[in-house]
């Protein structure tokens, strides 16, 4: 199950408690505010949390600090057709969220609740708004009106204007504590500790990642990424060919894969490194390999450029996909070579 099917759950997951245990006392003391940043680590749950905050908050008759899941609101809500419920996303995953969508934001933020309560808007990704649609959220953030709650959701707190961030109160969310994460993965997959642990692993700790990885085959993809570096290494494939069957693919996924195996070789490299520490199991005889024979001068060279390649994706410079794996996996292929 991938991030994107927990978009419209309304659930607080257990590593999340703290977070919305202080949002009620807020809202009980009267000081609950009309703009939340919630921002913290992808795949923790915050999109999932923005839907039970809503529900709470549209809710007629909520009770010990949960909807009611029966009133009216909640029956909306349910049924994903809440009128004072307004969720707002890029028209495409990657893009960014336009001016004119905001625009059409508006006309929902000053028009009165059709319920008679809250008017509730979720923004996700906020960091995905061009800078005309930044601006234009401004306003809207500056005078609301009553009763009024605009969550923005990101992942990318850097990338949000200063102005923006300055007319919400920020939610950081924690990473996920490894016990919880550990047991929630087990259960959601049905499988032993072990296996869920190593998983959270895989996914940087992020327990949604975790589940796709298991359930969208996203370990099929990271087993041909693995492949496709063992063949460069071993002269079977050329870079070219390689990045040419991978470019394709979710880079910002990859290049943090190829960015965790270098880390991995980096404590392999170390003279005392016992292999038996990597993190990246799965890995383990390439990336010790490699760790032979590299010079920390190139593989921490070659670790600056994946971060460079993971910034020109992540901050939208567009760069020529193909060609940046081909020179990102032209230099992998160097790394055990001369120094």
């Amino acid at each position: 199950m991938s991030d994107d099917l927990w978009q419209d759950r309304a659930m607080v997951l257990p590593w999340l408690k703290g977070r919305w245990e202080y949002l009620l006392e807020l809202k009980a003391q009267n000081r609950f505010p009309h703009a939340l940043l919630i921002n913290g680590p992808e795949g923790i749950g915050k999109a999932c949390f923005a839907m039970a905050l809503a529900n709470y908050v549209l809710c007629r008759e909520p009770h010990n600090g949960v909807a009611c899941g029966h009133c009216r609101s909640c029956e909306l809500t349910g049924s994903g057709g809440h009128p004072d419920l307004y969720q707002l996303k890029p028209d495409e995953p990657g893009k960014p969220i336009k001016i004119d969508q905001i625009r059409e934001l508006t006309t929902f933020i000053y028009s009165t609740a059709q319920q008679g309560g809250y008017r509730v808007v979720i923004l996700d990704p906020a960091d995905s708004m061009n800078i005309n649609a930044s601006n234009a959220l401004l306003k809207m953030l500056e005078e609301p009106g009553s009763n009024t709650l605009i969550m923005l959701l990101t992942h990318r707190l850097g990338q949000m204007l200063p102005t923006i961030k300055s007319r919400c109160q920020r939610v950081d969310m924690p990473p996920a504590d490894h016990a919880l994460a550990t047991q929630w993965v087990s259960t959601q997959l049905g499988v032993d500790a072990e296996e869920a642990a190593q998983l959270l692993v895989i996914a940087h700790n992020s327990p949604l990642q975790a589940l796709a990885y298991k359930q969208d085959d996203l370990l099929g993809l990271r087993a041909k990424v693995l492949k496709g570096l063992a063949d460069i290494l071993k002269n079977r494939s050329s870079s070219v060919e390689v990045a040419q069957s991978l470019y394709r693919e979710d880079l910002e996924l990859l290049l943090g894969w190829i960015y965790s195996w270098v880390v991995d070789i980096a404590r392999a490299a170390e003279s005392e490194a016992d292999p038996d520490l990597l993190r990246h199991t799965d890995a383990r005889n390439m990336l010790v390999a490699v760790a032979r024979k590299v010079s920390s001068r190139k593989l921490y060279g070659f670790a600056d450029q994946v971060q460079a390649a993971r910034k020109d994706l992540m901050f939208r410079r567009n760069p020529n996909k193909q060609l940046l794996m081909e020179k990102l996996l032209s230099e992998w292929y160097a790394l055990p070579r001369s120094n």
